[in-house]
């Protein structure tokens, strides 16, 4: 056993450690069968530091410090919990396919093979300070209940305590459950938190990967309270519940800020509040990793790095319109560029981006401060949303006179945008001569790389989904969800844009002229090359990066 920790024990009497020491608990640990760590750091041999670095130089691998560590959330999820406290490991890292795991004992190749086999990755052990990952996964165990436990003290506390917001510590339980929410929302990639007042309780309800989950239910009693807590954290008149309110949290979370809009609604049965989670580190603001297809990027990129015209977005509530141009406008700003924007809210803050918020309350909505915008200069305007007929009159306008603009419209493809706005009144030979580009798009989720089952798709299967077989090669493999650690047991994990991108051309400016209806647009489109919703989605599904089913739920 001896020649076991040999390597150990040499590197640590390299360092200095005194070797009587060193011998005497090398015989301690054959003699009573102890770790030959826990040997030298009871008897106080070594410190646990010289001990780590002492492993790692033996082992030929890297030590790590993990006070203050950028430990990466979706490196933790790779490895099961089971795993994780049984051989107590931690996922730390991942570059590409490898997963970096930070272990206090490198010589237990068990815990390495039980690690490749939960998670199918390469293994890149590093060494850390026992108590240092002992703490961590503490942590981590006591994440995983910390939100039912808070639960289930508030189902038990009593009512008039913690109605009293007065007398509210940070300790109380309304406080410990309000932050075990927001938390576990962001620690689950949820894009929204919903908390919905019925008859008899409280529902609460992440949106995960574009679709609702249910995580809870909120005693009646504690309602009102929960709503204040709220309200007070998004700065909003905790005295107002007969109008809708809209306020921001600014939380903190494993050394990173996460903003979080809040919005109220008055319903039947009590307010409605809606936390928006706005975490700029958790999206990758770069075109081509949200999901295009290279022909549909080349054509898009084509309309935004024009010096001039308008290039609209279009889509539903949560579409993901506004992460789209974001990463736009990341690819074109550059110090020789003005780009200046007008939001409602400003979601996330761009450096190097002038940010103008609009506020309807002092009277600066988007037609009121688009003059003034464009009084300062700007290369590139970004209007958050055309949503009325002089919004889209000064949008025209500024196209027209040398300035690239970028907005969002509310329609459900991209035909329908140049009807949209001639409907609104502006003239249709400007619209066509304005309008350089639309780009309608949809979020389906993303199949879980680790858990995603191949299946061989049956004629009839390929014909209820409509397969163009004209277009698109008939598919001998297509992916199902399958479900694991890493994706919740859902089978998805994340999202991924599905879009038709239509350049406005001479003949599609022709028909606009002649107010054609958006269907001939369509097939005008569509015979210049346009992939539509449906066919671009088909495709993800064909490539193993969705399926069926989500392309139809997102598209018609």
């Amino acid at each position: 056993m001896y020649q076991t920790y040999r390597p150990l024990l040499d590197a640590l009497m390299k360092r200095g450690a005194d070797a009587r020491a060193i011998a005497d608990a090398a015989e301690e640990a054959d003699r009573t069968g102890r770790s030959i760590r826990d040997v030298l750091i009871n008897d106080l041999v070594v410190t646990e530091m010289e001990l780590t670095e002492a492993s790692a130089e033996a082992h030929g691998i890297n030590s790590v410090d993990l006070v203050g560590y950028p430990v990466d959330a979706a490196a933790i999820a790779k490895i099961p919990l089971t795993v994780v406290l049984r051989h107590r490991v931690l996922g730390i890292g991942m570059t590409g396919d490898e997963l970096i795991v930070a272990v206090s004992d490198p010589d237990d190749v068990v815990a390495m093979d039980d690690i490749r086999a939960a998670t199918g990755m390469t293994i890149r052990p590093v060494v850390a300070a026992r108590s240092e990952l002992r703490k961590l996964i503490d942590r981590l165990k006591r994440e995983e209940s910390d939100l039912s436990d808070v639960a289930a003290t508030l189902r038990t506390e009593d009512k008039s305590d913690v109605s009293n917001l007065a007398a509210v510590g940070d300790d109380a339980p309304i406080v410990r459950y309000v932050n075990s929410l927001i938390e576990q929302a962001i620690q689950n990639r949820a894009s929204d938190l919903h908390l919905e007042p019925t008859e008899f309780d409280m529902r609460v309800r992440y949106r995960i990967d574009g679709v609702l989950h249910e995580v809870d239910r909120v005693p009646q009693g504690v309602q009102s309270a929960l709503i204040s807590r709220l309200k007070i954290m998004s700065n909003v008149d905790i005295t107002e519940r007969r109008v809708p309110q809209n306020g921001r949290i600014t939380v903190r979370l494993d050394n990173h800020t996460v903003d979080l809009r809040t919005a109220t609604l008055p319903t039947v049965w009590g307010e409605k509040v809606v936390l928006r989670v706005l975490d700029t580190g958790g999206i990758d603001l770069e075109l081509t990793k949200l999901g295009f297809t290279e022909g549909n990027y080349d054509r898009f990129s084509t309309s935004f790095h024009k010096p001039h015209g308008m290039v609209l977005v279009t889509g539903p509530t949560g579409s993901g319109k506004s992460t789209t141009l974001y990463a736009t406008l990341a690819e074109i700003s550059k110090p020789e560029v003005n780009i200046i924007t007008v939001e409602d809210p400003v979601e996330y803050r761009l450096a190097g981006v002038n940010q103008v918020q609009v506020n309807h309350k002092a009277g600066l909505t988007f037609a009121a401060v688009l003059p003034a915008i464009l009084r300062s200069d700007p290369d590139v305007v970004l209007i958050g949303e055309i949503r009325d007929r002089a919004t889209a009159q000064l949008a025209v306008e500024a196209a027209l006179t040398g300035h690239l603009v970028l907005s969002t419209l509310h329609t459900n493809d991209a035909p329908s945008a140049i009807t949209r706005l001639i409907e609104m009144g502006i003239e249709p030979f400007l619209v066509g001569s304005s309008l350089d580009c639309v780009l309608a798009q949809r979020l389906a989720r993303r199949l879980c790389e680790w858990c995603k089952q191949p299946y061989s798709p049956t004629d009839a299967e390929l014909a209820a989904a409509r397969w163009p077989e004209d277009e698109l090669k008939m598919p001998e493999t297509l992916w199902r969800p399958g479900g694991c650690r890493s994706c919740g047991q859902t089978g998805y994990h994340g999202r991924l844009a599905v879009n038709e991108v239509m350049p406005v051309s001479e003949d599609v400016e022709r028909l606009a002229v002649g107010h054609a209806p958006a269907t001939e647009i369509r097939k005008l489109a569509v015979t210049e090359g346009m992939v539509t919703l449906r066919d671009d989605g088909l495709r993800k599904a064909a490539n193993g990066l969705t399926t069926i089913e989500e392309v139809f739920r997102v598209t018609v």
